[in-house]
């Protein structure tokens, strides 16, 4: 397992209503997570992304998309 694999939802993102309007970004920046997804959806690589927004680290970029996977595959269908 690697190091962005083990990270917790709220090591990488933070939120506030009276910020942003409550949309998630990544911890300690003001980049809006969407951010990422928009990029990687318009056919832009995460290294694109990363240049374009320093303040992110390839660790976060990399959990997120990593917390995103498992949500969406690792789900246990009986539950």
């Amino acid at each position: 397992m690697t190091t962005a694999q083990r990270l917790t939802l709220d090591q990488l993102v933070w939120s506030d209503r009276d910020r942003l309007s409550g949309e998630p970004c990544f911890r300690d920046t003001r980049v809006p997570v969407r951010a990422l997804f928009d990029y990687l959806s318009e056919g832009e690589s995460l290294e694109t992304f990363l240049e374009h927004f320093e303040g992110v680290s390839r660790e976060q970029a990399q959990g997120v998309l990593e917390l995103a996977r498992r949500g969406l595959f690792d789900r246990n269908p009986a539950a």
